[in-house]
């Protein structure tokens, strides 16, 4: 499948990556406060998803210092490495976690990533949050130092507002870099940076969107509104957001739309959802679905297989308009 798919380059970078790549914060053991919203999974479930979307075509993948303290880091490279993968390639990304902490831990901490991901480099190195004790600004030229020290590729930021993105690009260009993503929130259910700037900005500065929870933490899927008796299994969750009782109510002919449209071309619901994301805007958009089985890493690659149509996007973009948190 990988001859067939388009790669599409990450910002103003060299970083050439398929549409989809695997998010793994599952990866987490459920070590730490941020690995205690996964179950544990088995090394050689690990290992097994990992395998399948290298071996359907999938090039890149998303992990984070907080996604366990670093044991989604090493089990994504333990994963890579059983799966016969050497340093340069595949793509990794990898994120710093700057809650409670200040730009100067950016080069002091480099050390405990690599050596977690360790054989294989960090290609971009993204600010997790921006709610450090540093501004944007001294973030990102903490990050510019660690490029030219060959530490990393390249600088991404996550869940950056349009200002401190705007922000944090011009520190790079005056460092003669580029930041070349911004990693936030972005499906179906959730268009919010459609409006508030974050979208218009990244079209702009040259900038890709990586979208996370591009599946709505799986409503996108459509097996809540098939089965309401799963809702029991996602927690707290079912109280807020898309799981919401009137909220499922409200997105059900969205899902419909998705069943119809995957009844076309052949392909679930979750896989039209994914598609969607990654026409929607031309080349601006990537997503980086996770998986917890071998069945979900399968149908994140099938993703790239078709194309919706421009009307058929249009439809989509049409009916989810309807829908507000």
């Amino acid at each position: 499948m990988s001859s067939s798919v388009t790669l599409r380059l990450l910002g103003k970078s060299e970083l050439a990556v398929t549409p989809i790549g695997l998010g793994c914060w599952q990866f987490s053991k459920r070590n730490n406060m941020a690995g205690k919203f996964w179950p544990s999974l088995d090394d050689q479930v690990v290992n097994d998803i990992v395998k399948a979307s290298l071996d359907l075509g999938i090039n890149w993948f998303d992990t984070a210092e907080v996604y366990g303290n670093g044991a989604s880091e090493k089990g994504l490279s333990d994963a890579l490495q059983k799966a016969g993968k050497k340093p340069g390639e595949i793509i990794i990304a990898t994120k710093w976690w700057p809650m409670f902490r200040f730009a100067s831990n950016i080069p002091r901490s480099i050390g405990a990533r690599l050596r977690a991901l360790s054989p294989f480099p960090i290609d971009l190195y993204q600010v997790h949050q921006p709610f450090g004790f540093s501004s944007a600004t001294e973030e990102v030229k903490q990050m510019a130092e660690l490029v030219k020290e060959k530490h990393i590729r390249y600088v991404g930021v996550s869940n950056f507002s349009e200002q401190k993105m705007r922000e944090a690009a011009e520190e790079l260009d005056k460092q003669g870099l580029k930041l070349i993503s911004n990693q936030v929130k972005y499906n179906l259910l959730d268009r919010r940076i459609e409006q508030n700037g974050v979208m218009k900005a990244a079209k702009e500065l040259g900038v890709s969107i990586i979208a996370y929870s591009p599946l709505a933490q799986g409503i996108l899927t459509g097996k809540f509104h098939d089965n309401p008796e799963l809702l029991k299994s996602v927690g707290w969750r079912k109280s807020s957001g898309p799981f919401k009782a009137e909220n499922m109510k409200k997105s059900l002919p969205l899902i419909n739309l998705l069943k119809e449209l995957g009844a076309k071309y052949k392909v679930s619901p979750a896989q039209v959802s994914l598609n969607w994301l990654l026409y929607a805007n031309g080349d601006t958009v990537v997503a980086i679905p996770g998986a917890t089985k071998l069945s979900h890493a399968q149908d994140n690659a099938g993703a790239m297989r078709f194309q919706l149509t421009k009307e058929e996007i249009h439809s989509l973009s049409t009916l989810s308009e309807k829908y507000t948190m």
